[in-house]
């Protein structure tokens, strides 16, 4: 028998015998009716504290009952518990699963089934210019204003990615951005969108490639078709004949060089930065360069430069000794290019003031305006077009600097002032140097 029966009875029981105390029968079926209320309303309290628990639903709380009302506390207890716990590792789970959103590069929106932002990440709230919290429960369409996402939002075909401008860093300067919606659940929607200003910048520098290299390459081509023609057709004397294989021979050359840089670009881009390889003397590799720099001048000036190496430290230099050296004979060789023949150029070493060194080539040359100075680093871009060609330049010689320089943790620097020549150097951090000690 239950507490709650022997309760009833209990109490019915004590209604009774103040009822039989009386000593009247009515009195008796009184004091049992009395008795039955009496635990009827303590079974009520009972009953009431234990919804007004449940109506809470705090485990730690639980009202301390007998009986069958103290089981069901207990066995409500535990369940409450189970469920904050399966509760509190579904949060969990959930505040994972939204930061790994919030880290992904690709921005997401959700949208409800009006189009109103239900949540978004920081990066999408970048890429279309909106506040991630403030905006929430706004109408996307009324924060991103752009006919053609308006008009995609609208169409509801959304089988295909559209690109619109984003916030860029300056007006003139709009990022590309790619939208794309995915419908789910209940008329709600997922919209992802990434950043592809570099992807188009890189596809624009792919296709400027390809055309400066086929016009490299079609000029000499022309020429050698040209004189292959004239040779097959016409008979020569011995000087013409000669003449014309001298000339065939420089543009060959040119597409030989040209070949070389391109291959040289390719390995320098597809290949791992060099570790500290060997420690190389540093006057080892100006000896190398500057003597190659004196047969050039000879081979295209007809008054040779003076080529003076400029003292400098007894230093070892770490790395990829032909990378460095290409690098290093790339300035040389701009630099007598580019220099009227009789000019000086001083080519040396030197140490910066943080610790690094820098392998440096003035000259005094005709120097060069401002506004080409960020971009003599592009494939291709020349100052003076004509004389880089019919001196045998490539276009490519600063791009393989800077290449280098990189690869080993530097970088390239320019200074130029038109009419007073310019200096170029690589500077390497102190990680690629040490001093050299005799003895």
């Amino acid at each position: 028998m239950t507490r709650r029966a022997i309760e009833l009875l209990l109490l019915v029981a004590l209604g009774a015998v103040w009822g039989w105390a009386e000593d009247s029968p009515g009195f008796t079926l009184g004091g049992c009716l009395l008795g039955a209320l009496t635990w009827s309303v303590l079974d009520g309290l009972r009953a009431r504290r234990v919804l007004r628990w449940l109506n809470k639903a705090e485990a730690a709380r639980a009202p301390n009952l007998g009986g069958a009302w103290g089981e069901l506390v207990e066995r409500c207890r535990k369940l409450i518990k189970k469920l904050e716990k399966k509760a509190q590792s579904s949060d969990a789970r959930l505040e994972d699963f939204l930061a790994a959103i919030q880290a992904s590069p690709n921005g997401v929106v959700l949208l409800d089934s009006s189009g109103r932002i239900e949540w978004s990440n920081l990066t999408a709230a970048n890429h279309l210019g909106f506040d991630p919290q403030r905006d929430l429960g706004q109408y996307v369409r009324n924060l991103v204003r752009n006919p053609a996402f308006t008009a995609y939002l609208a169409g509801g075909d959304f089988g295909h990615e559209i690109q619109i401008d984003g916030p860029g860093p300056r007006p003139s300067q709009p990022t590309k951005i790619s939208l794309q919606v995915h419908p789910y659940g209940k008329k709600r929607k997922l919209m992802i969108s990434r950043d592809v200003t570099a992807v188009q910048l890189a596809e624009a520098m792919r296709r400027d490639f390809v055309a400066n290299v086929s016009h490299e390459i079609r000029t000499p081509l022309t020429v050698l078709s040209g004189f292959v023609e004239t040779m097959q057709s016409i008979p020569l004397e011995e000087a013409d004949r000669t003449r014309y294989l001298d000339l065939m021979s420089q543009q060959a050359h040119r597409m030989q060089t040209l070949v070389s840089d391109l291959l040289t670009l390719s390995r320098l881009e597809g290949s791992p930065s060099p570790g500290p390889g060997e420690w190389i003397d540093s006057g080892e590799l100006l000896a190398h360069v500057v003597q190659e720099a004196r047969g050039l001048t000879q081979a295209i000036s007809a008054t040779p430069h003076l080529i003076e190496p400029a003292s400098g430290p007894d230093l070892w230099v770490s790395g990829a000794k032909t990378e460095l050296l290409s690098a290093m004979s790339n300035l040389l060789s701009n630099a007598v290019r580019y220099t009227p023949g009789g000019g000086t150029i001083r080519p040396g070493w030197r140490m910066r003031e943080e610790g690094g060194v820098e392998f440096f080539v003035s000259d005094s040359g005709p120097g060069i305006a401002a506004e080409h100075l960020p971009r003599l680093t592009e494939r291709f871009y020349r100052v003076d077009r004509s004389r880089s060609r019919e001196t045998g330049g490539t276009g490519l010689g600063l791009a393989i600097v800077k290449h280098v320089a990189q690869r080993h943790g530097g970088h390239i620097e320019v200074q130029s002032t038109v009419g007073a020549g310019s200096t170029f150097a690589i500077a390497l951090p102190p990680s690629r140097v040490r001093q050299r000690f005799s003895g």
